[in-house]
């Protein structure tokens, strides 16, 4: 856990994946009402989301609101655990684009026969055949959550000190960055990346429409940021409003 300002931090949740060790970073919030949880990680993540926010000095059972910025299964996976887990359900908001996949009702856009058929191919040769199988299971079976509050953009949520959702689609249909109003943070999901201490754009490997989501980066640009907090990469407060300038219109 890495502590941004008052009421913000950034979290690590690392576990290996696929053979290999990743880290992302979901957001976690505060004030003297609310506990907000921006993303929830892979299925099976919530002990990890929990120690995180303990760090923090506080309980994922008090979560009270969920914000999902898009469908992806590195950050819908523990949603349903987490609302089981806490002590009242906690409203849970998405974009209206997002909701259908988030609730189960319509395939997630990357896991298509072909694109399942391929991760399981990409797996090394060790993985234990239980583990394959799990892992194929969970493909086919994405978890999924309903969705009671629609994110418009532009619209500043009141909790927080003050959020401002940021329609940035290309990712997925429905991607949505968030901005901390307090902090000037950008949470900007994976419209943006940190790669080796740099802020990169999308990653054309995992981007849905990879020109719709170079355009959407313009929207950043009527931001005074000061911190920027990639689900992939983590943090970056160098000049970020230039380079996310220079990203916007190369």
């Amino acid at each position: 856990m890495l502590l941004i300002d008052q009421g913000i931090a950034m979290l690590e949740i690392s576990a290996a994946m696929m053979g290999r060790t990743e880290t992302i970073h979901p957001t976690f919030l505060w004030d003297h009402q609310n506990r907000v949880l921006i993303d929830t990680g892979y299925p099976g993540q919530l002990p990890l989301i929990q120690e995180q926010i303990s760090d923090c000095g506080f309980s994922v059972q008090d979560v009270s609101k969920i914000i999902i910025t898009h469908q992806d299964l590195d950050h819908i996976g523990s949603l349903p655990a987490i609302i089981q887990h806490c002590k009242q359900a906690p409203e849970v908001f998405a974009s209206e684009i997002e909701k259908p996949y988030i609730e189960g009702d319509t395939r997630l856009v990357k896991l298509s026969p072909e694109a399942i058929a391929q991760a399981l191919a990409s797996l090394p040769d060790n993985v234990p055949p239980e583990w394959r199988n799990a892992f194929k299971h969970t493909l086919e079976n994405p978890p999924s959550a309903p969705v009671n509050r629609m994110l418009r953009d532009g619209e500043e949520l009141p909790f927080g000190g003050g959020i401002i959702a940021i329609h940035t689609p290309g990712h997925t249909p429905g991607h949505t960055s968030l901005y901390h109003i307090p902090s000037k943070t950008l949470i900007a999901a994976d419209a943006l990346n940190v790669r080796e201490g740099q802020l990169i754009g999308p990653d054309p490997a995992t981007t849905f429409d990879l020109a719709f989501a170079r355009l959407s980066l313009q929207k950043l640009t009527h931001y005074d940021i000061r911190n920027v907090i990639c689900y992939h990469g983590g943090l970056f407060t160098d000049n970020p409003n230039q380079r996310i300038r220079e990203l916007a219109y190369p």
